[in-house]
Protein backbone atom coordinates (compact mmCIF):
# COMPACT_ATOMS: atom_id res chain seq x y z
CA UNK A 1 0.00 0.00 0.00
CA UNK A 2 1.38 3.38 -0.99
CA UNK A 3 1.30 6.48 1.36
CA UNK A 4 -1.12 8.22 -0.63
CA UNK A 5 -3.17 5.10 -1.04
CA UNK A 6 -3.31 5.38 3.17
CA UNK A 7 -5.92 7.27 4.94
CA UNK A 8 -5.84 8.71 8.51
CA UNK A 9 -7.98 6.83 11.42
CA UNK A 10 -9.48 9.09 13.42
CA UNK A 11 -11.11 8.33 16.92
CA UNK A 12 -12.81 10.93 19.82
CA UNK A 13 -12.07 10.09 23.06
CA UNK A 14 -14.30 11.47 25.37
CA UNK A 15 -13.81 12.93 28.74
CA UNK A 16 -16.26 15.00 30.55
CA UNK A 17 -16.54 18.05 29.31
CA UNK A 18 -12.60 18.42 28.14
CA UNK A 19 -9.08 16.90 28.17
CA UNK A 20 -7.67 19.67 29.96
CA UNK A 21 -8.19 18.92 33.61
CA UNK A 22 -9.04 23.04 34.34
CA UNK A 23 -11.28 22.15 31.25
CA UNK A 24 -14.61 22.33 33.66
CA UNK A 25 -13.40 25.84 34.97
CA UNK A 26 -13.64 27.50 31.72
CA UNK A 27 -16.18 29.53 29.89
CA UNK A 28 -16.24 27.88 27.34
CA UNK A 29 -17.67 24.86 28.92
CA UNK A 30 -20.64 23.60 31.45
CA UNK A 31 -19.45 21.06 33.85
CA UNK A 32 -23.18 20.27 34.42
CA UNK A 33 -22.94 18.27 31.48
CA UNK A 34 -20.88 15.40 32.57
CA UNK A 35 -23.44 14.01 34.06
CA UNK A 36 -26.39 14.94 30.85
CA UNK A 37 -26.19 11.49 28.93
CA UNK A 38 -27.21 13.53 26.16
CA UNK A 39 -24.07 15.66 25.81
CA UNK A 40 -22.04 12.52 25.19
CA UNK A 41 -25.04 11.75 22.71
CA UNK A 42 -24.66 14.63 21.01
CA UNK A 43 -20.54 14.57 20.80
CA UNK A 44 -20.64 11.26 19.41
CA UNK A 45 -23.39 12.71 16.17
CA UNK A 46 -20.89 15.11 15.70
CA UNK A 47 -18.42 12.82 15.23
CA UNK A 48 -20.36 10.31 13.08
CA UNK A 49 -21.40 13.20 11.11
CA UNK A 50 -17.81 13.75 10.44
CA UNK A 51 -17.33 10.00 9.79
CA UNK A 52 -14.68 9.58 12.35
CA UNK A 53 -13.85 5.52 12.61
CA UNK A 54 -14.87 5.64 16.64
CA UNK A 55 -15.11 7.41 19.93
CA UNK A 56 -13.88 6.20 22.87
CA UNK A 57 -14.10 6.21 26.59
CA UNK A 58 -11.53 5.80 29.26
CA UNK A 59 -12.33 4.78 32.46
CA UNK A 60 -10.77 4.31 36.26
CA UNK A 61 -12.22 2.08 38.92
CA UNK A 62 -11.00 4.31 41.81
CA UNK A 63 -11.08 8.51 42.46
CA UNK A 64 -7.52 9.27 41.48
CA UNK A 65 -7.48 13.12 42.78
CA UNK A 66 -8.86 15.00 45.76
CA UNK A 67 -12.84 15.44 44.74
CA UNK A 68 -12.33 19.13 45.96
CA UNK A 69 -10.61 19.54 43.00
CA UNK A 70 -11.05 17.79 40.58
CA UNK A 71 -14.15 16.58 38.18
CA UNK A 72 -15.15 12.86 38.63
CA UNK A 73 -16.76 11.09 35.53
CA UNK A 74 -20.08 9.58 36.32
CA UNK A 75 -20.34 7.40 33.55
CA UNK A 76 -19.52 3.42 33.10
CA UNK A 77 -18.63 2.67 29.66
CA UNK A 78 -20.55 0.06 28.68
CA UNK A 79 -23.75 1.36 29.86
CA UNK A 80 -22.77 4.81 28.31
CA UNK A 81 -21.87 2.83 24.77
CA UNK A 82 -25.36 1.57 24.84
CA UNK A 83 -27.01 5.12 24.99
CA UNK A 84 -24.89 5.80 22.12
CA UNK A 85 -25.19 3.18 20.13
CA UNK A 86 -29.12 3.98 20.30
CA UNK A 87 -28.90 7.11 18.89
CA UNK A 88 -25.88 6.58 16.33
CA UNK A 89 -25.69 4.16 12.84
CA UNK A 90 -22.43 4.16 11.90
CA UNK A 91 -19.24 5.46 14.41
CA UNK A 92 -17.71 2.73 16.67
CA UNK A 93 -18.17 2.72 20.17
CA UNK A 94 -14.78 1.73 22.15
CA UNK A 95 -15.36 1.43 26.07
CA UNK A 96 -12.62 0.60 28.45
CA UNK A 97 -13.09 -2.78 31.02
CA UNK A 98 -10.18 -3.95 33.14
CA UNK A 99 -8.54 -7.40 33.28
CA UNK A 100 -7.18 -7.11 36.48
CA UNK A 101 -10.77 -6.72 37.83
CA UNK A 102 -13.43 -8.75 35.52
CA UNK A 103 -14.27 -12.54 34.88
CA UNK A 104 -14.01 -13.54 31.03
CA UNK A 105 -17.46 -14.39 30.70
CA UNK A 106 -18.88 -11.42 32.19
CA UNK A 107 -16.41 -8.91 29.76
CA UNK A 108 -16.97 -11.32 26.95
CA UNK A 109 -20.87 -11.68 27.21
CA UNK A 110 -21.18 -7.51 28.09
CA UNK A 111 -19.14 -6.53 25.06
CA UNK A 112 -20.70 -8.94 22.44
CA UNK A 113 -23.77 -7.97 23.28
CA UNK A 114 -22.58 -4.17 22.62
CA UNK A 115 -21.50 -5.64 19.45
CA UNK A 116 -25.25 -7.24 18.95
CA UNK A 117 -27.09 -3.48 20.11
CA UNK A 118 -24.53 -1.61 17.61
CA UNK A 119 -24.92 -4.18 14.80
CA UNK A 120 -21.14 -4.47 14.40
CA UNK A 121 -19.85 -1.45 16.39
CA UNK A 122 -18.22 -2.32 19.87
CA UNK A 123 -14.72 -2.15 20.29
CA UNK A 124 -12.78 -3.19 24.03
CA UNK A 125 -9.46 -0.82 25.42
CA UNK A 126 -7.97 -3.44 27.48
CA UNK A 127 -5.94 -2.30 30.46
CA UNK A 128 -5.09 -4.02 33.34
CA UNK A 129 -5.62 -1.09 35.87
CA UNK A 130 -2.31 -0.13 37.51
CA UNK A 131 -1.81 1.07 41.69
CA UNK A 132 -3.10 0.15 44.43
CA UNK A 133 -6.44 2.19 45.21
CA UNK A 134 -7.83 0.18 42.51
CA UNK A 135 -7.08 -2.96 44.28
CA UNK A 136 -8.82 -1.95 47.11
CA UNK A 137 -11.97 -1.61 45.68
CA UNK A 138 -11.63 -5.39 44.85
CA UNK A 139 -11.26 -7.12 48.19
CA UNK A 140 -7.33 -6.44 47.85
CA UNK A 141 -4.44 -4.58 49.83
CA UNK A 142 -2.52 -4.12 46.94
CA UNK A 143 -2.31 -4.57 43.06
CA UNK A 144 -0.44 -7.61 41.72
CA UNK A 145 2.93 -6.63 40.31
CA UNK A 146 3.46 -5.15 36.97
CA UNK A 147 4.64 -8.32 34.84
CA UNK A 148 1.65 -10.96 36.68
CA UNK A 149 -1.09 -8.23 35.62
CA UNK A 150 0.05 -8.87 32.10
CA UNK A 151 0.25 -12.48 32.15
CA UNK A 152 -3.19 -12.53 33.74
CA UNK A 153 -4.40 -10.05 30.73
CA UNK A 154 -2.88 -12.60 28.56
CA UNK A 155 -4.89 -16.01 29.37
CA UNK A 156 -7.71 -13.59 30.18
CA UNK A 157 -7.78 -12.31 26.32
CA UNK A 158 -7.13 -16.02 25.52
CA UNK A 159 -10.30 -16.94 26.90
CA UNK A 160 -12.30 -14.24 26.32
CA UNK A 161 -11.62 -15.10 22.63
CA UNK A 162 -12.58 -18.50 23.13
CA UNK A 163 -15.69 -17.62 24.26
CA UNK A 164 -16.70 -15.12 21.68
CA UNK A 165 -15.46 -17.79 19.20
CA UNK A 166 -17.59 -20.65 20.86
CA UNK A 167 -20.32 -19.98 18.52
CA UNK A 168 -19.85 -20.98 14.63
CA UNK A 169 -21.05 -18.57 12.80
CA UNK A 170 -24.10 -20.66 11.14
CA UNK A 171 -24.50 -22.28 14.81
CA UNK A 172 -28.30 -20.49 14.90
CA UNK A 173 -31.05 -21.91 12.52
CA UNK A 174 -34.18 -20.51 14.00
CA UNK A 175 -36.22 -23.67 11.90
CA UNK A 176 -39.48 -23.25 13.31
CA UNK A 177 -40.71 -25.97 11.76
CA UNK A 178 -38.47 -28.50 13.32
CA UNK A 179 -38.04 -27.01 16.31
CA UNK A 180 -34.18 -26.39 15.94
CA UNK A 181 -33.23 -23.01 17.17
CA UNK A 182 -29.28 -23.72 16.85
CA UNK A 183 -27.43 -26.45 15.97
CA UNK A 184 -25.55 -28.12 19.07
CA UNK A 185 -22.52 -29.46 16.81
CA UNK A 186 -21.37 -25.36 16.11
CA UNK A 187 -22.05 -24.38 19.97
CA UNK A 188 -18.86 -25.54 21.67
CA UNK A 189 -17.54 -25.61 24.82
CA UNK A 190 -13.87 -23.89 25.58
CA UNK A 191 -13.05 -25.94 28.43
CA UNK A 192 -10.13 -23.49 29.78
CA UNK A 193 -8.34 -24.67 32.86
CA UNK A 194 -5.48 -22.12 33.38
CA UNK A 195 -3.63 -20.52 36.36
CA UNK A 196 -5.59 -17.81 36.67
CA UNK A 197 -9.36 -18.99 35.14
CA UNK A 198 -11.77 -21.98 35.26
CA UNK A 199 -13.93 -21.56 32.32
CA UNK A 200 -16.42 -24.01 31.15
CA UNK A 201 -18.29 -21.89 28.40
CA UNK A 202 -19.92 -21.33 25.65
CA UNK A 203 -20.34 -17.83 25.68
CA UNK A 204 -24.58 -17.41 26.40
CA UNK A 205 -24.93 -14.71 23.39
CA UNK A 206 -24.15 -15.86 19.72
CA UNK A 207 -21.92 -15.12 17.74
CA UNK A 208 -21.32 -11.17 17.30
CA UNK A 209 -21.53 -9.08 13.70
CA UNK A 210 -17.80 -8.67 14.16
CA UNK A 211 -16.93 -12.48 15.36
CA UNK A 212 -15.20 -10.10 18.09
CA UNK A 213 -15.25 -6.89 19.18
CA UNK A 214 -12.46 -4.98 18.32
CA UNK A 215 -9.23 -5.12 20.29
CA UNK A 216 -7.86 -2.25 21.47
CA UNK A 217 -4.80 -1.75 23.89
CA UNK A 218 -3.35 1.48 25.43
CA UNK A 219 -0.07 1.15 27.05
CA UNK A 220 3.38 1.91 25.56
CA UNK A 221 6.00 -0.53 28.26
CA UNK A 222 7.94 -3.06 27.43
CA UNK A 223 5.39 -5.47 28.29
CA UNK A 224 2.46 -3.13 27.02
CA UNK A 225 3.89 -3.23 23.52
CA UNK A 226 4.56 -7.16 23.61
CA UNK A 227 1.11 -7.55 24.93
CA UNK A 228 -0.29 -5.25 21.79
CA UNK A 229 2.21 -6.87 19.22
CA UNK A 230 0.05 -10.30 20.30
CA UNK A 231 -3.65 -9.33 20.39
CA UNK A 232 -4.47 -5.40 19.86
CA UNK A 233 -6.04 -4.72 16.47
CA UNK A 234 -5.76 -0.75 17.33
CA UNK A 235 -3.51 1.24 20.31
CA UNK A 236 -3.46 4.27 21.77
CA UNK A 237 -0.42 5.37 22.92
CA UNK A 238 1.39 8.40 23.62
CA UNK A 239 4.73 10.10 22.99
CA UNK A 240 6.01 13.56 22.73
CA UNK A 241 8.52 13.68 19.72
CA UNK A 242 8.43 12.96 16.11
CA UNK A 243 11.44 10.36 16.81
CA UNK A 244 9.53 8.50 19.62
CA UNK A 245 6.61 8.07 17.97
CA UNK A 246 8.65 6.57 15.20
CA UNK A 247 10.22 4.17 17.11
CA UNK A 248 7.30 2.72 18.94
CA UNK A 249 5.51 2.25 15.64
CA UNK A 250 8.16 0.66 13.99
CA UNK A 251 9.01 -1.30 17.47
CA UNK A 252 5.69 -2.29 17.67
CA UNK A 253 4.55 -3.19 13.81
CA UNK A 254 8.25 -5.58 14.05
CA UNK A 255 6.84 -7.79 16.95
CA UNK A 256 3.21 -8.00 15.74
CA UNK A 257 4.87 -9.35 12.69
CA UNK A 258 6.98 -11.71 15.08
CA UNK A 259 4.12 -13.25 15.80
CA UNK A 260 2.68 -14.19 12.03
CA UNK A 261 0.82 -11.07 12.00
CA UNK A 262 0.16 -8.53 9.04
CA UNK A 263 1.75 -5.35 10.70
CA UNK A 264 -1.22 -3.08 8.55
CA UNK A 265 -3.61 -4.89 10.72
CA UNK A 266 -2.05 -3.29 13.68
CA UNK A 267 -3.35 0.59 14.11
CA UNK A 268 -0.92 3.10 15.83
CA UNK A 269 -3.00 6.13 17.37
CA UNK A 270 -1.37 8.08 19.07
CA UNK A 271 -2.64 11.22 21.50
CA UNK A 272 -3.22 14.85 20.35
CA UNK A 273 -4.98 17.78 22.49
CA UNK A 274 -5.46 20.04 19.64
CA UNK A 275 -5.59 23.90 20.77
CA UNK A 276 -7.41 25.48 18.34
CA UNK A 277 -6.91 29.14 17.61
CA UNK A 278 -7.75 31.49 14.47
CA UNK A 279 -4.16 32.53 14.68
CA UNK A 280 -1.04 30.99 16.53
CA UNK A 281 -1.56 33.83 19.54
CA UNK A 282 -5.33 32.97 20.00
CA UNK A 283 -4.08 29.08 20.48
CA UNK A 284 -1.32 29.88 22.51
CA UNK A 285 -4.01 32.57 24.85
CA UNK A 286 -6.64 29.52 25.11
CA UNK A 287 -3.65 27.07 26.09
CA UNK A 288 -2.43 29.82 28.67
CA UNK A 289 -6.55 30.34 29.71
CA UNK A 290 -6.78 26.56 30.55
CA UNK A 291 -3.31 26.03 32.21
CA UNK A 292 -3.62 29.10 34.54
CA UNK A 293 -7.26 27.59 36.03
CA UNK A 294 -5.24 24.26 37.24
CA UNK A 295 -5.14 23.98 40.64
CA UNK A 296 -1.66 22.89 41.37
CA UNK A 297 -2.51 20.82 44.71
CA UNK A 298 -4.43 18.63 42.47
CA UNK A 299 -2.09 18.64 39.86
CA UNK A 300 0.67 17.43 42.03
CA UNK A 301 -1.28 14.79 43.83
CA UNK A 302 -2.18 13.23 40.21
CA UNK A 303 1.69 13.18 39.31
CA UNK A 304 2.68 11.96 42.34
CA UNK A 305 0.31 8.52 42.18
CA UNK A 306 1.52 8.46 38.63
CA UNK A 307 4.77 8.86 39.15
CA UNK A 308 4.63 6.67 42.45
CA UNK A 309 7.07 9.60 44.11
CA UNK A 310 5.18 11.72 47.15
CA UNK A 311 5.74 15.17 45.40
CA UNK A 312 3.15 17.00 48.00
CA UNK A 313 5.97 19.49 49.83
CA UNK A 314 8.12 19.79 47.03
CA UNK A 315 8.58 23.01 46.03
CA UNK A 316 6.93 24.22 42.72
CA UNK A 317 9.70 25.97 41.06
CA UNK A 318 12.37 23.27 41.58
CA UNK A 319 12.87 20.59 39.09
CA UNK A 320 11.83 17.07 40.10
CA UNK A 321 14.02 15.22 42.74
CA UNK A 322 15.68 12.31 41.78
CA UNK A 323 13.09 9.48 40.40
CA UNK A 324 13.44 5.87 41.41
CA UNK A 325 14.62 3.63 37.94
CA UNK A 326 11.64 2.60 36.17
CA UNK A 327 12.25 -0.94 37.26
CA UNK A 328 10.91 0.09 40.42
CA UNK A 329 7.85 1.40 39.19
CA UNK A 330 4.78 -0.87 39.62
CA UNK A 331 2.47 1.49 37.97
CA UNK A 332 2.00 2.58 34.51
CA UNK A 333 5.31 2.45 33.16
CA UNK A 334 5.61 3.93 30.05
CA UNK A 335 3.96 7.30 31.60
CA UNK A 336 6.36 6.94 34.35
CA UNK A 337 8.90 7.39 31.57
CA UNK A 338 7.12 9.70 29.53
CA UNK A 339 6.62 12.35 32.62
CA UNK A 340 10.79 11.57 33.42
CA UNK A 341 12.32 12.16 29.98
CA UNK A 342 9.72 15.44 28.92
CA UNK A 343 10.74 17.05 32.64
CA UNK A 344 14.79 16.00 31.25
CA UNK A 345 14.92 17.22 28.45
CA UNK A 346 13.21 20.52 28.90
CA UNK A 347 14.37 21.28 32.09
CA UNK A 348 11.13 21.63 33.69
CA UNK A 349 10.31 23.17 37.50
CA UNK A 350 7.77 20.96 38.87
CA UNK A 351 4.90 24.12 38.14
CA UNK A 352 6.04 23.80 34.52
CA UNK A 353 5.57 19.87 34.12
CA UNK A 354 1.70 20.06 35.89
CA UNK A 355 0.81 22.80 33.27
CA UNK A 356 2.35 20.54 30.09
CA UNK A 357 0.48 17.63 31.87
CA UNK A 358 -2.40 19.81 32.54
CA UNK A 359 -3.85 19.43 28.64
CA UNK A 360 -3.36 15.52 27.86
CA UNK A 361 -2.00 14.20 30.92
CA UNK A 362 1.39 13.45 28.69
CA UNK A 363 -0.04 13.25 25.72
CA UNK A 364 1.14 15.67 22.55
CA UNK A 365 -0.43 18.87 23.38
CA UNK A 366 -0.51 21.17 20.31
CA UNK A 367 -1.71 25.01 20.33
CA UNK A 368 -1.79 26.52 16.64
CA UNK A 369 -3.85 27.78 13.76
CA UNK A 370 -6.19 24.75 12.09
CA UNK A 371 -3.68 24.78 8.91
CA UNK A 372 -0.26 23.91 11.72
CA UNK A 373 -2.39 21.23 13.53
CA UNK A 374 -3.33 19.60 9.63
CA UNK A 375 0.94 19.83 9.33
CA UNK A 376 1.57 18.24 12.09
CA UNK A 377 -0.97 15.37 11.80
CA UNK A 378 0.48 15.27 8.36
CA UNK A 379 3.71 14.57 9.26
CA UNK A 380 3.65 12.18 11.59
CA UNK A 381 1.19 10.30 9.37
CA UNK A 382 3.49 10.32 6.39
CA UNK A 383 6.85 9.92 8.13
CA UNK A 384 5.62 6.25 9.63
CA UNK A 385 4.60 7.37 13.54
CA UNK A 386 1.61 6.95 13.04
CA UNK A 387 -1.74 5.69 11.08
CA UNK A 388 -4.08 7.96 12.64
CA UNK A 389 -5.02 9.48 15.91
CA UNK A 390 -7.05 9.41 18.97
CA UNK A 391 -8.35 12.94 18.97
CA UNK A 392 -8.53 14.98 22.35
CA UNK A 393 -10.48 18.18 22.05
CA UNK A 394 -9.28 19.92 25.68
CA UNK A 395 -12.79 21.76 26.00
CA UNK A 396 -16.19 20.39 24.96
CA UNK A 397 -18.11 20.89 22.99
CA UNK A 398 -16.76 23.70 21.29
CA UNK A 399 -13.04 21.90 20.70
CA UNK A 400 -14.28 19.09 18.68
CA UNK A 401 -16.67 21.74 16.97
CA UNK A 402 -13.65 23.39 15.43
CA UNK A 403 -11.73 20.12 14.82
CA UNK A 404 -14.80 19.40 12.85
CA UNK A 405 -14.71 22.77 11.00
CA UNK A 406 -11.71 23.93 11.05
CA UNK A 407 -8.88 20.74 10.34
CA UNK A 408 -10.67 18.17 8.85
CA UNK A 409 -11.77 20.18 5.82
CA UNK A 410 -7.76 20.76 5.12
CA UNK A 411 -7.10 16.87 6.07
CA UNK A 412 -9.71 16.08 3.29
CA UNK A 413 -8.50 18.49 0.64
CA UNK A 414 -4.67 17.07 1.23
CA UNK A 415 -6.61 13.25 0.63
CA UNK A 416 -5.77 12.00 4.33
CA UNK A 417 -9.45 11.33 5.64
CA UNK A 418 -12.76 10.03 3.83
CA UNK A 419 -15.24 12.43 2.94
CA UNK A 420 -17.96 9.36 3.92
CA UNK A 421 -18.39 5.99 5.56
CA UNK A 422 -17.16 3.56 3.46
CA UNK A 423 -18.37 0.37 5.76
CA UNK A 424 -20.83 -0.02 8.27
CA UNK A 425 -18.82 -2.13 11.16
CA UNK A 426 -16.13 -0.37 13.25
CA UNK A 427 -13.51 -3.74 11.64
CA UNK A 428 -14.62 -2.11 8.08
CA UNK A 429 -13.88 1.23 9.39
CA UNK A 430 -10.18 0.32 10.28
CA UNK A 431 -9.93 -1.90 7.26
CA UNK A 432 -10.22 -4.92 9.42
CA UNK A 433 -11.19 -8.30 8.42
CA UNK A 434 -13.78 -10.48 10.15
CA UNK A 435 -11.83 -12.97 12.20
CA UNK A 436 -11.87 -16.96 11.75
CA UNK A 437 -13.86 -19.00 14.96
CA UNK A 438 -11.23 -20.40 16.18
CA UNK A 439 -12.42 -22.93 18.47
CA UNK A 440 -14.69 -24.35 15.76
CA UNK A 441 -11.31 -24.68 13.64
Amino acid sequence: MTTTERQLHLNLFLMGVGHHEAAWRHPRTDATRVADIAHFQALARTAEDAAFDSVFLADGLEVRSPVQYGLVNHFEPLTLLSAIAAVTTRIGLIGTASTGFSEPFNLARQFASLDHLSHGRAGWNIVTSAGDRAAQNFNRDANQAHAERYERAAEFLDVTRALWDSWEEDALLLDRESGAYADPSKVHEIGHAGRHFRVRGPLNVPRSPQGRPLLVQAGSSKDGTAFAARYAEAVFTAQQTLADAQDFFRDLKRQAAGHGRDPEGIKVLPGIVPVIGSTESEALALDRELNELITPRRAVSVLSTTLGVDLTDHPLDAPLPELPPVTAVNGAKSRFELIRDLAEREGLTLRQLIGRLGGGRGHQVFAGTPEQIADFIEEWFRQGAADGFNVMPPVLPSGLDDFVEQVLPLLRKRGLFREEYTGTTLREHYGLPVPASGVAA
